[in-house]
């Protein structure tokens, strides 16, 4: 058995072999999302599948906890040599959409496993009916690309040439996924090496008694995190923009009970799966890693010295109704799942904000707006398909310092890339690329602003992909006094007579000399906007973060000639009312509310979970195109009534008690 300070020599060595992976997989990829955003992972996996180490600074930061078990188990003669994959969400709920292309290695040690190592790319392409495979327009997850369900795609060092074949035949920009899972497969390759300079440090015992270990520390680390917090159940609601082209939005709903070291995350009163791709594939799993990705964030913020594996998921349970948007059925979409993930994130994080409001920031922009672009490069008269830098926002305030710009929390991970090397790979221009002012929540501590990108494109039927469009209708929240961020916008030819707002639109056809505009969210403020110092304000106008316009409207604060004019702030200041909530959602969600209060939704909810699951989203749509003048409980009613009435072939929506009953 390992004592701490040699369990953290192991915990060492482990987190140095999965960067190493990731160095290997980033420095030999071939797509710029891949190589430049760093849209992966990689990880070493215990006997049964569990992620035990993965890599601090490189790749995405959603699977720390993830879990291979049920991937692993529907492959049952594996050798020395042999990789496996998966991109078929359904199949084993490792993959999470289909351009995730998920591998596993065996790493055998005296003719058994002992490990495993693992990781997934992001595909710029799969096939499917759009470019890049993704859109919120898709209703079935056929229409999403190519799928293959778990099956060996290296035999014994061999690469399957067919299965290779089939899948270059079925998606647009082939040469990039060979490479970039050719990349992920010699990544692999690295941890086992290193896994096996580890058993031969340590002996394979001790090894395998080590991983354990770590996994077991992770847990009593986050037990601890927990016990730090009071007892007791809150509950916290966000909205997705919109839920399918319908446009109507997409309520999330948490009730987070603390007991001890101990915490339920309850999704019950969710909307049901949509009839777009927007749906969560959680498979129903408890402690499913993409459920969970707000509570890693969480922990490491609470305790930066918390290793990151498995373990730490033990304490937690999350309960995601089958059915629901969380836990839908096949073959509902599901690729633009990141969407709803960003608002799962910012949904968690309101829950732990009220059980622990002095730890916590304000929500984060959570629209990390990827942009793909298929054109035909003038230079070779080749087509292409690329990846353009993610439009990320900001932070929100943090409990001692200012949001981060343009790279907040929940997105942090996805690095820009250089713009030239994208003007290099990419036939466009960029016209403008920064942060945008006035955009962070105003409070004591603002929140971090959002980002600006703008790009002309030079070929005819440019097809542009802008997914995880969202907060252009609902802002991210600001707390403790401080208030919501703007709003995210994209323009088509912003500033000309043809200037046309595109909304939360995830795809469009441009023309040569069309500029596309994409502005995300900021993130929201904390604390009194009042107590803000002045000269942090005049800071702000000066670096222009705030203009001076809204430094009076927002912060009450008078700029006269470059400097703070202290009487006149002093006057100004006194006229501001105080704070009155706790979460400052902004006009828009009031306005919302006023008509789909809690109780409203509530019924809605409990009516819709009384029906079957295909009916379930049109049923909210038609009741949702009957409000109009109605709210309150018995507006629902009505309109139910009314639904009922136009449409008989829909069955009686049964009391949830009466469905458990049966």
């Amino acid at each position: 058995m390992f004592d701490r300070m040699n369990l953290q020599v192991l915990a060492n060595h482990a987190r140095a072999a999965a960067e190493n992976m990731g160095y290997t997989l980033q420095r030999t990829a071939h797509s710029a999302f891949v190589k430049e955003t760093e849209d992966f992972t990689v990880m070493l996996l215990n006997r049964r599948g569990e992620t035990f180490a993965v890599p601090m600074d490189l790749g995405a930061t959603w699977y720390v906890g993830l879990t291979f078990g049920r991937a692993i188990e529907q492959i049952k003669d594996y050798k020395p040599g042999d990789v496996a994959f998966t991109n078929d969400t359904y199949a084993a709920h490792v993959a999470t959409h289909t351009p995730d292309t998920v591998l596993w290695k065996p790493v055998f040690y005296d003719g058994e496993i002992i490990a495993w190592t693992g990781g997934h790319i992001h595909n710029t392409d799969m096939g499917g009916a759009v470019p890049a495979s993704l859109s919120r327009a898709l209703t079935d997850i056929h229409q999403e690309g190519i799928r293959f369900p778990p099956m060996k795609i290296v035999n014994e060092g061999v690469y399957d040439e067919q299965i290779m074949r089939i899948m270059t035949a079925n998606v647009r920009k082939p040469d990039l996924n060979v490479g970039d899972i050719k990349a992920l497969v010699g990544a692999l390759n690295t941890g086992e090496r290193k896994i096996l300079a580890m058993v031969e440090k340590f002996g394979k015992e001790a090894f395998l008694e080590g991983v354990e270990q770590l996994m077991d520390h992770s847990e009593a680390q986050a037990r601890d995190i927990l016990r730090s917090m009071p007892d007791g159940t809150w509950e916290f609601i966000d909205y997705a923009d919109e839920d399918s082209v319908e446009a109507n939005p997409c309520r999330l709903k948490l009730t987070l009970t603390i007991k001890g070291d101990e915490a339920i995350l309850d999704f019950t009163g969710s909307d049901p799966q949509l009839g777009s791709s927007l749906n969560v594939p959680s498979g129903g799993d408890p402690r499913h890693s993409i459920l969970l990705v707000a509570i890693y964030y969480i922990l490491y913020t609470l305790n930066p010295k918390i290793l990151l594996n498995t373990g730490l998921t033990r304490p937690f349970t999350c309960i995601a109704p089958r059915g629901s948007v969380l836990n839908p059925i096949s073959p509902a979409a599901v690729g633009m799942r990141s969407l709803t993930c960003a608002r799962l994130r910012s949904l968690v994080f309101g829950g732990f904000a009220q059980a622990v409001p002095d730890r916590l920031p304000a929500a984060p922009a959570g629209n990390n707006c990827i942009v793909n672009v298929m054109t035909t490069d003038e230079r070779s008269g080749q087509r292409m398909i690329t990846a353009v830098n993610p439009v990320c926002g900001g932070g929100g305030g943090m409990p001692h310092r200012d949001g981060t710009n343009g790279s907040g929390a929940d997105a942090a991970y996805l690095k820009n890339t250089p713009i030239e090397i994208t003007e290099t790979e990419t036939p466009v221009e960029f016209v403008r690329y920064g942060l945008a002012r006035d955009t962070g929540g105003p409070g004591r501590w603002r929140g971090g602003l959002a980002t600006r990108m703008a790009f002309r494109v030079f070929s005819p039927d440019s097809r542009i992909t802008a997914r995880n469009r969202d907060r252009s209708r609902f802002r991210p929240w600001g707390m403790l006094g401080g208030r919501a961020a703007g709003l995210s916008d994209m323009w088509l030819n912003p500033g000309t007579p043809d200037a046309k707002r595109l909304g939360n639109i995830d795809t469009a056809v441009l023309q040569p000399g069309d500029v596309l505009e994409i502005v995300s969210a900021g993130g929201g403020g904390r604390g009194n906007p009042l107590e803000r110092e002045p000269w942090r304000v005049a800071q702000d106008v000066e670096r222009g973060y705030v203009s001076i316009e809204a430094a009076a409207r927002e912060y009450g604060v008078v700029i006269s000639g470059g400097a703070v004019d202290e009487v006149a702030t002093v006057r100004l200041r006194s006229n501001f009312p105080a704070p009155t909530v706790p979460f400052h959602y902004g006009p828009e969600r009031e306005a919302y509310e006023s008509q789909w209060s809690r109780p409203t939704y509530d019924l809605l909810t409990e009516i819709l979970s009384g029906l079957p699951i295909h009916w379930r989203f049109f049923a909210k749509t038609e009741i949702f195109r009957r409000m109009e003048g109605r709210s309150g409980p018995e507006g629902v009613t009505e309109a139910l009534a009314e639904v009922r009435a136009r449409f008989p072939e829909m069955p009686d929506p049964v009391p949830p008690v009466q469905e458990a009953a049966e």
